[in-house]
């Protein structure tokens, strides 16, 4: 297993979830989720299809109110203070969703102006975000004309534009082919020491491959918060995919 290097806590946490809840009717989506993420941090929040895992996102980023518990980034709640909480967040929802009959660069623009950018500045933001996402050869075509994956990349590339301390990437690298994975998990082993982030994920080897911490939720409850090698340890055969298995069918019966 790679070593995705130490983790920096200094400081108070850059994301507080306290006993998040989200119920559609009698159905219980997310049940009383809590935990924190600093600084240097790179948390996988893992779980099979259906587990929560979007929903808190969404959350998380202000965009659907939870029945319950609260959300916080840099001590800005995202319901009573979601202007502030915004404007430190990067999010890659999921599908990416953008405008297709933009350009890339006239949707990143867009996306620019809307962050407060203008001038120089403006131009300087929309070049770095589509070179850190590998976009120069297709920034002049509809967005709706490319593959999933270079549409992920522009989704991505709009998270990265104001340069967040805080990202929440929902399935970052869905679509991509392994090159493109291996760039975009470069990209945030890179970006790593300076945010707290955290990717929603069902692709075990991205933990293994750009994570410092874990946490497997099932059936809308999170069932462990830990290190990929402490998960790891959890099953005879050291295999995530076994502990993973093992964690997920568990809380399903």
């Amino acid at each position: 297993m790679s070593d995705p290097g130490p983790t920096n806590n200094n400081g108070a946490p850059l994301i507080e979830i306290e006993g998040l809840t989200k119920r559609f009717g009698a159905f219980t989506a997310v049940d009383n989720v809590s935990f924190t993420v600093s600084r240097g941090e790179v948390v996988g929040f893992l779980g099979p299809n259906g587990a929560g895992k979007s929903t808190t996102m969404r959350m998380l980023a202000g965009f659907m109110i939870p029945t319950a518990g609260v959300a916080r980034i840099l001590g800005h709640d995202v319901q009573t203070d979601g202007v502030a909480a915004r404007r430190v967040l990067g999010f890659l929802p999921e599908g990416a969703p953008t405008y297709g009959e933009m350009s890339v660069t006239g949707f990143l623009r867009f996306c620019a102006r809307i962050r407060g950018y203008r001038g120089q500045e403006l131009h300087e933001r929309v070049s770095h975000g589509i070179g850190l996402t590998r976009l120069e050869s297709v920034r002049l075509q509809p967005v709706e004309t490319l593959s999933k994956g270079f549409k992920r990349r522009v989704g991505l590339a709009q998270a990265l534009l104001h340069d967040p301390p805080v990202l929440v990437l929902d399935e970052p690298t869905d679509g991509l082919d392994p090159n493109q994975k291996h760039e975009v998990r470069e990209l945030i082993k890179q970006m790593r020491p300076e945010k707290a982030i955290i990717i929603s994920t069902h692709i075990l080897e991205e933990v293994d491959a750009v994570c410092t911490r874990a946490i497997v939720i099932a059936s809308g409850r999170v069932v462990v918060d830990a290190t990929p090698a402490a998960l790891c340890e959890m099953h005879p055969s050291g295999k995530l995919d076994d502990v993973f298995r093992q964690l997920t069918l568990e809380e399903a019966a």
